[in-house]
């Protein structure tokens, strides 16, 4: 798990450092939020592999971004761990509710923290997450980033490359030219939705005949990758 990257979102400095310490002395990559608004810019420009939510936020609660994430599917598989003084069991379980993948109670010992990071993380995490992905003939390699089509060595882009990473581990859902705008460029990039569409027709370019009829065009949605006709 070491590397990956976690979103503390609180509105006290002090409290974010003192979290931010524990966990890159446990080896993980660590984003800084002071309010729900800058939390939501974060994670759809920079996806982190878990978010650490205080529940009390300046503006828009920490329960109200929850709700919001669980409700997206562009970011509803983030784990979330509500941070929060509030010891009462309604409260708690308001917070699962909503979507919520674990809840801590401040104050909390750093190496408490790190044990139920590191638990959520085995939990909700794929374990597969490194493994090549196929689809029939098409292979793609997130480890050595690298993709083959029979066997052959496909050559693209890193733009068209990210492109099919997502679709292939979103198969048979239509996205927006938004939604993949925001997923594969980052939120916070300002591109065209147009230019999706160039990358798309070179990614069918670079897939070739065999497999370019994977990426499909969905009438008045988008995109989609899939298998079926």
């Amino acid at each position: 798990m070491v590397g990956r990257s976690i979103l503390i979102v609180d509105d006290e400095a002090p409290i974010r450092e003192m979290i931010a310490v524990a966990l890159e002395m446990a080896g993980y990559d660590c984003l800084e939020a002071e309010n729900s608004q800058q939390a939501h810019a974060i994670i759809i420009d920079r996806k982190p592999d878990l978010i650490l939510l205080d529940w009390m936020l300046p503006g828009t609660s920490g329960i109200e971004l929850a709700r919001r994430l669980k409700r997206d599917e562009l970011t509803e598989d983030i784990p979330i761990i509500m941070l929060t003084a509030k010891g009462e069991e309604d409260n708690k379980i308001q917070g699962l509710e909503v979507g919520a993948d674990d809840y801590i109670t401040k104050p909390f010992s750093p190496r408490e923290l790190v044990a139920r990071l590191k638990a959520v993380l085995r939990r909700t995490g794929p374990s597969d997450g490194e493994a090549p992905i196929e689809v029939g003939g098409l292979l793609l390699d997130p480890v050595s980033h690298r993709v083959t089509i029979d066997g052959s060595p496909a050559e693209m882009g890193p733009t068209e490359y990210r492109l099919l990473q997502f679709f292939m581990t979103h198969q048979e859902r239509a996205y927006t030219r938004g939604q993949l705008l925001d997923q594969v460029w980052g939120g916070n990039v300002y591109v065209e939705e147009r230019t999706v569409d160039v990358h798309i027709r070179r990614l069918r370019k670079a897939l070739g005949d065999a497999y370019e009829n994977l990426v499909q065009t969905v009438r008045g949605t988008g995109y989609r990758f899939s298998t079926k006709a």
